[in-house]
């Protein structure tokens, strides 16, 4: 792990999936390693009642319901895809179903503009095809056809952003469940193996993108991923990711419950901003996510790090905010320093404390920026 800038799911979570797999005695639908309960398990952790000899921490924060209908799509012969706004974990639930069914969570296809039938079938080594032919071995097998024949689970991200000659190749993979090699003469079919199935995530904020046909519609089951607004959930999130964080970089600094409150109090007043606007013009551009709420945290944590007194001050969280969020110029900037002046000045006259260093972080780098 530490030759990888990111490992994967299954390799970061390696012995804890081991010895899940070592006292898992439930069913298991074809080739998973890990019986539903026990992918549930891993997911979102264990209960006392779970009765396990060990603790298993939570690794998604959610509806226990999204993650069982999840599972219970991926036993059908159905394709999963996980759809909701930027910043809702639908990647990372991906990456940890794949890792606890599979034990491969790298078999990904990533949908742009750029994506070719190529990408979700085969294409071919060019150099081996001018000295020897086509055959199976000049062929390169795409990262969904990888799992057809492994019989595992292939991802999708981003479907809506793949053109539609992409999405309607893939129609007949998710239901003929087999990709036909015409220039072959012989073994000229990959037919898929039991346990192959596809987990795809689109952004609900790409809608007309590239708009799903009805017929590959039909062979998704859709599980929406809510924004996060419990603050107690969101509070978990945020600090489960900043732990790994400081844990990769070997940092050793406090974040006081304070300012995380501070981050996720002026997070709320910006959605609740965002929700009661009328136009565009008065939206910051940001969905205002969970990760990017993470990530503002991240940079203040770095930025303190490297170049403040090694300890996070509400300053350097509200110059992260201000610097994370204010993407478009000056209506960005217009729309934080209204809610700097009407919410945040007033918040520090009545309750000080933190909210006074936020508020004089938040002018300056609204200044500076300006």
């Amino acid at each position: 792990m530490s030759d990888m800038l990111r490992a994967p799911a299954e390799v970061k979570y390696a012995e804890e999936l081991d010895w899940l797999e070592s006292v898992d005695d439930g069913p298991k639908p074809f080739s998973w390693r890990l019986s539903p309960k026990m992918v549930r398990l891993f997911i979102l952790g264990s209960e006392r009642a779970d009765g396990l000899d060990r603790e298993i921490a939570p690794k998604w924060f959610g509806d226990r319901s999204f993650v069982e209908r999840s599972i219970v799509t991926l036993a059908s012969d159905r394709g999963l895809l996980l759809i909701g706004d930027p910043g809702t974990g639908k990647s990372w639930l991906a990456e940890l179903l794949a890792a606890a069914i599979s034990r491969n969570s790298t078999l990904v296809v990533q949908g742009t503009a750029g994506t070719t039938e190529d990408h979700i079938k085969y294409s071919w080594n060019v150099s081996m095809v001018i000295a020897k032919g086509q055959s199976r071995a000049s062929m390169i097998p795409s990262p969904i056809m990888t799992a057809m024949e492994g019989g595992v689970i292939g991802r999708f991200e981003e479907l809506t952003r793949a053109t539609s000659d992409v999405q309607d190749a893939l129609i007949s993979i998710l239901s003929e469940k087999y990709v036909s090699i015409p220039e072959l003469d012989d073994d000229n079919i990959v037919f898929a193996k039991p346990g192959f199935s596809v987990i795809a995530t689109a952004n609900s904020r790409d809608r007309g993108v590239n708009d799903l046909s009805s017929a590959l519609k039909r062979r998704f089951n859709f599980v929406r991923i809510p924004v996060v607004t419990n603050r107690k959930s969101e509070a978990e999130i945020v600090r489960f990711r900043t732990e790994e964080l400081l844990r990769r970089h070997n940092i050793e600094l406090e974040v006081p419950p304070t300012l995380l409150d501070v981050l996720l109090q002026s997070f709320a007043d910006l959605r609740a901003a965002s929700a009661a606007a009328s136009g565009d013009d008065e939206r910051l551009e940001s969905a205002l996510s969970t990760a990017e709420q993470i990530g503002v945290l991240e940079d203040a944590i770095l930025h303190s790090t490297f170049f403040g007194a090694r300890a996070l001050t509400a300053a350097a969280l509200a110059g992260s905010l201000v610097g994370s969020l204010a993407r478009r110029s000056p209506e960005d900037l217009a729309i934080l320093n209204k809610y700097w002046h009407g919410v945040i000045e007033p918040r520090s006259r009545e309750e000080s404390g933190e909210w006074t260093g936020f508020l004089e972080g938040g002018r300056q780098a609204i200044a500076t920026l300006s």
